[in-house]
């Protein structure tokens, strides 16, 4: 991939961190040559509770054991190498996915996918710091702190505040102390799950041969794969799109995009198929949906050690929502300092917390979330690939991306991209299969139950766009 102009303001006296204050291009003098860093930080970012519980889905839908780890591997595959793209993408232009949308929907058209994208990640931290709840009554109830038979909504609500404070202050500092937390506290948490994952597979009575549910019909059985492929397969590796140039942006443009590419989808594919199978064996073992309830079903007295570090991973997924949540912000041409809205954000998220606690369901929550923001980024990463290979052909002034809106030499709005991305969403919502009804699409509730939405939304956007913008590209060359 060849390299873009990223020559932009010069070095600021304050160092990195007032870099980041604002949004800016990252100049190569502040960016680094590690690789690890951006390994560790999406291996952080995905050895949390969640992944396991959907690797459950499966075999809870009736697919076979192997059969459920085989669409992950092959879903994960085409996932995790868009993943890598826009990983490389953002290296080589130095901005933020939503600051590098704006050569693609205009300089004020971006606001819709930026905003999008701050909402989906308030969202994602909720969720997420909501999630480990359950783990962690789990974990108080077998020591005794708790009554597990109650709801417990106030120690739930004083452990979540805890959690987002903690989340808060190691996002506020930005991008390197984000990659030194994943890197000096992932590889102790990996040993844990090494050890929890022996336990599992040589100490307990796993199924191995476990076939599925032998009632289903073929179309429910294919209906159940693309389940499994939209929430945990190539619809996993779409979730984390809009995140990817956020932190590659630091690295520097003579780290060869190969390097950079492996280094990031493995990041990714490794723990999502690890905890994924993980959590498919032990819904060979427990037939419950909560992952508290499964942890202790499957481990016993052994879920107090392996709850308390397993704490650890929505902390390190919820920093990745806080930093992206703040920069997507101030890709609204917001003028307030990123730590500033790192607080807001964060206070907003526990708000949620909160709501969730005292409202939520969680099957019903999860589900609407993963289909949610398959329905957006799917149609968006296709408009933004199609233009940066195809329209931009992989040349972008990133400095002009970050021109005020009245001096700016870009369209204020491309109306094309925005049609494409509208056509691409509602194709995805006819396709989608949602356990809430508004997001079970008429297409795919014809088809039984079959969700193909990321797929449809995909294809329909990238291929409108391409064919309004394209040849437009094709003229202008000549």
């Amino acid at each position: 991939m060849t390299s873009v102009d990223t020559a932009p303001a010069p070095d600021r006296p304050h160092g990195a961190h007032d870099l980041e204050a604002e949004l800016s291009v990252i100049p190569e003098s502040a960016k680094t040559t590690d690789l690890y860093g951006q390994f560790w930080i999406w291996a952080g970012a995905n050895i949390a509770p969640i992944n396991w519980i959907l690797g459950a889905l499966g075999v809870s839908m009736g697919l076979g054991l192997f059969e459920t780890i085989a669409v992950l591997v092959v879903g994960n595959l085409i996932g995790m190498s868009l993943f890598g793209l826009f990983v490389v993408i953002g290296q080589q232009t130095g901005v933020t996915g939503m600051v590098l949308a704006r050569m693609v929907f205009g300089r004020r058209g971006a606001y819709v996918p930026a905003a999008v994208q701050a909402l989906v990640c308030i969202g994602w931290c909720a969720v997420n710091t909501w999630i480990v709840l359950d783990l962690v009554m789990a974990l108080l109830g077998r020591i005794g702190l708790v009554d597990p038979e109650l709801s417990n909504h106030g120690a739930r609500i004083l452990v979540a505040g805890i959690i987002m404070t903690t989340q808060v202050v190691i996002a506020w500092f930005g991008y390197r102390v984000i990659s030194a937390f994943e890197r000096w506290t992932v590889p102790p948490t990996v040993a844990v799950l090494v050890a929890m994952t022996a336990v599992a597979w040589f100490g307990l009575d796993v199924d191995w041969g476990y076939a599925g549910d032998a009632t289903l019909t073929g179309a429910e059985h294919f209906t159940a794969i693309t389940a499994v492929m939209t929430a945990i397969g190539i619809g996993w590796g779409i979730t984390w799109l809009g995140y990817a140039g956020d932190y590659s942006r630091f690295v520097s443009t003579s780290v060869p995009a190969r390097k950079l590419f492996f280094a990031s989808a493995l990041g990714q594919f490794i723990p999502v198929i690890w905890l994924g199978a993980l959590g498919a064996t032990l819904a060979t073992l427990s037939t419950s949906s909560d992952p508290g309830e499964i942890i202790v079903d499957a481990y016993g007295a052994l879920a107090i050690p392996v709850l308390l570090l397993v704490v650890h991973g929505p902390l390190a997924t919820n920093i990745l929502n806080l930093y992206t949540c703040a920069v997507s912000t101030q890709a609204l041409d917001i003028r307030v300092n990123r730590r500033v809205l790192n607080v807001i954000i964060g206070v907003v998220a526990m708000a949620c917390v909160v709501y969730f606690v005292l409202n939520g369901d969680f099957a019903h929550t999860i589900d609407a979330w993963l289909v949610g923001i398959v329905g957006w980024l799917s149609p968006w990463a296709a408009v933004m690939l199609v233009h940066w290979f195809g329209v931009a052909r992989r040349q972008v002034d990133a400095a002009t991306l970050l021109t005020p809106p009245d001096e700016s030499p870009l369209p204020a709005v491309r109306p094309s991209a925005l049609i494409a991305l509208a056509a691409g969403i509602f194709c995805t919502w006819l396709f989608m299969y949602g356990m809430v009804p508004v997001m079970q699409g008429p297409i795919a509730v014809a088809l039984g139950g079959v969700d193909l939405s990321w797929l449809a939304g995909g294809l329909v956007a990238g291929g409108l766009y391409a064919a309004l913008e394209i040849p437009k590209a094709r003229r202008t060359a000549n």
